[in-house]
Parts: C-alpha cells; structure tokens; sequence
C-alpha cells in the first residue's frame, strides 16, 4: 500500500537479540516512509523509550528479559493507546500472541516475514487497523477470534445482505473460492468480487482478518 501523504511513520524496535534489531533497521532504512527512532532490549527499556520518543508504531519480540513484550504492551497501550503495537514472533507461540493482542498490540508478523508484509503490517496499524500475518494458522484465527481481543467493539455494525452474509459463513468454515462457488452456483470470479467487497466493508485485508471480524459481530458463531 502506497501512502498518499508525506508524513513519516516513527517506528521504535524491541528485540533481546542485536541481530534482529539491526535487520529491522536494514530492512527498513531505504524506506522514505519509515524513520527508525531507537531499539530497545527489553521490555523496561521499550517501555521507557516510547515516553521519551513516542512513536507512531512499535516491533516488538514477545520473549524478552527484564520485562517480557506482553507487560510492555499492556503499559504502554494504558498510557499511549493511539500507539500501534505489531508483536514479532515465530511459529509457535500461539498463547503468547492471543496474550499480546488482548494487551494491546494491534497486529503480529513472524520474524522472518518478507519486507513488504512488513510495511503493509506497519501502515495499517499506523492506520488503526489490525493487521494479521499472512502465515496465520486456522488455529490461531480461531484462538484470537474467540478470545477477549476485539478491535471491533467501537465500530459501527454494518449491513451485509444474505448472499454476503453466505459467503461469510463459508469463508469462516475454511472453504476456498473455488468451494465456494460450487456450493453458491456461481462463478469463482464473482466470489472473488464479493470476498474484496466484504473485507473493503469490513476494513480488513486478509481471511484471518474477516473470520476475527465475523466472529466479534456475531455474523458467524464457530
């Protein structure tokens, strides 16, 4: 997603390894979007940096000493709750994500994610929204759609008619385009036109995105 505006993203880095912490800076150094304000190696210290140089947005490891991302996240979410807080991760840690998310981070992305996930994870909680990585497991949508995290609360219930509302049911049951269409009679390319009108609506980007969105309104019961 390219920005419309100029204004530069201030993005404060934790991490416990000094290897991580310098790749996020390679990774995102040419980006004229991103200014990379400090890197912390542990909870205290994030906390402490984001009082000092507030950023926009934070990357911040799960697993650190001193004070772990989940305390960290739950102190600055209560003191500077505009700021959006992405949690790094690997594979496994599930619980540990659920955690952060209902601590106030506003998305997640494995450490090894690709740098355009990286700016899109970063532009869209700068934006507000949720951001969910693109190697979600089912598991984990369903861990997170059903726990207590719910950036939807304070939105607005929109309308979906029944063929969207449908469609939405058969996405949550874990069914494909192809699926779908079969079971709908209809073609895959007017499924995959309704699939980005429903996430347009729903201001989410991906599947995990409109399962977590479906569950939280109540448009689809697991």
């Amino acid at each position: 997603m390219i920005r419309q505006d100029l204004k530069t993203i201030r993005v404060l880095i934790a991490d416990d390894h000094i290897l991580l912490r310098e790749g996020f800076r390679t990774l995102l150094r040419s980006n004229p979007e991103i200014e990379i304000v400090g890197a912390a190696e542990n909870g205290k210290e994030l906390v402490e940096l984001t009082r000092s140089l507030k950023p926009d947005v934070i990357c911040t490891d799960i697993k650190m000493p001193v004070m772990d991302g989940v305390h960290a996240t739950r102190a600055i979410n209560r003191e500077f709750p505009n700021i959006g807080i992405i949690a790094l991760t690997i594979y496994d840690d599930e619980h540990l994500i659920v955690d952060m998310m209902e601590a106030g981070a506003k998305g997640y992305l494995i450490k090894n994610a690709a740098k355009i996930e990286v700016l899109e994870a970063i532009h869209n909680v700068y934006d507000g929204l949720s951001y969910y990585c693109k190697h979600t497991s089912a598991k984990l949508t369903k861990m997170i759609a059903t726990s207590k995290f719910n950036p939807y609360k304070k939105s607005e219930t929109l309308e979906f008619t029944e063929r969207e509302r449908a469609i939405i049911r058969l996405i949550c049951q874990e069914n494909s385009n192809k699926e779908i269409a079969t079971i709908l009679n209809l073609s895959i390319r007017t499924i995959e036109g309704y699939r980005e009108k429903i996430q347009e609506k729903m201001g989410v980007r991906s599947t995990p995105g409109m399962i977590i969105y479906a569950v939280k309104k109540g448009l689809y019961i697991p």
